[in-house]
């Protein structure tokens, strides 16, 4: 299988040197133009896990204009933001037997990637697992060797051989897939977790492990889970867990990645534009769409804007 992983950010790096480690064809196709330099520069990429071993790894890396192969498989991992500049400057690569994989944080992505493949080459998905960008070419993969997990979807929910090859593929790399036939409660469940503890850990400044230390903090992400909960089943999701086994999941992860500072911060402290509009502020335009309120995700959303002016100014 060959594999172009289209954004070599922290994630993107994640899943692509896992999976060339495991003997999988893999390129990386890198419009960040600091990365790709940088990349060039140093001839790889600085891989550290848990912050040590820092070792440099050769990677193919091209922008996307120098891209001319032909891959079976392209994992979009580029912020939200960025994905219909980056698919467009990418279609020529893309055709009718591409798939398009994207375990990118919140929601949006596959309307856009439908524009250039098939909705049946889409694979949707989530991911438990974490890792920073400590700048262009330099990546701290978060966890032990084979933690973390990868929730897989088809948007048809019909799951075919080519999916299934996916899965395989990321099995042999250690990244613990697994395949489910719900496409928007896979995809929630994900986007609930984030909606808590990107937002209010960047807000904060805080680590995952120091929200969990705050003595109300099930009870907080109770309250968003809630509002959330009510919005997804005006729109027609069947949730995976309860509200109160979701709280519970997020507390688990909390503590599993109690270091780690999730990707909105990272953005946040780079003047990086966020994407909590594909977070919490789809929560926040789903209610509206039902004629629903999402007010605890509506403040959210608003003191995130008003971090990132503030910091714009500095």
């Amino acid at each position: 299988m060959k594999v172009a992983v289209l954004g070599a950010g922290a994630m993107g790096l994640r899943y692509g040197l896992l999976l060339q480690s495991a003997g999988t064809d893999v390129d990386f196709v890198e419009p960040w133009d600091k990365n790709y330099n940088k990349v060039k520069e140093q001839g790889g990429v600085f891989v550290a896990r848990n912050g040590k071993d820092r070792h440099l790894v050769q990677v193919n890396m091209f922008k996307p204009d120098e891209y001319k192969e032909s891959p079976d498989l392209v994992i979009l991992f580029v912020k939200q933001m960025d994905n219909e500049k980056t698919l467009e400057a990418s279609k020529h690569f893309l055709n009718q037997n591409t798939y398009v994989l994207t375990n990118q944080n919140g929601m949006g992505a596959v309307n856009v990637i439908a524009k250039y493949v098939p909705r049946q080459h889409i694979i949707a998905g989530t991911a438990f697992a974490a890792s920073i960008l400590n700048g262009p070419g330099d990546v701290n993969v978060m966890g032990g060797r084979g933690s973390g997990q990868v929730h897989l979807v088809n948007v048809t929910e019909q799951p075919d051989d080519f999916t299934n090859q996916v899965v395989e593929e990321f099995d042999k790399a250690g990244m613990n897939p697994s395949l489910s036939e719900n496409y928007k409660g896979t995809l929630w469940q994900k986007l609930l977790l984030n909606s808590v503890v990107n937002t209010l850990c960047t807000l904060m400044d805080i680590t995952m492990g120091e929200y969990q230390t705050f003595s109300e903090a099930d009870e907080l992400t109770s309250e968003l889970v809630n509002e959330a909960y009510a919005v997804a089943d005006a729109d027609g999701v069947k949730m995976l867990k309860s509200a109160d086994e979701m709280t519970k999941v997020i507390a688990d992860e909390n503590r599993r990645l109690k270091d780690h500072r999730p990707s909105m911060y990272q953005d946040m402290s780079h003047n990086r534009p966020t994407e909590v509009d594909y977070i919490n502020g789809y929560i926040v335009k789903k209610a509206a769409e039902h004629g629903l309120t999402a007010p605890h995700h509506e403040m959210l959303v608003k003191l995130v804007h008003l971090s990132e002016q503030m910091k714009a100014k500095e």
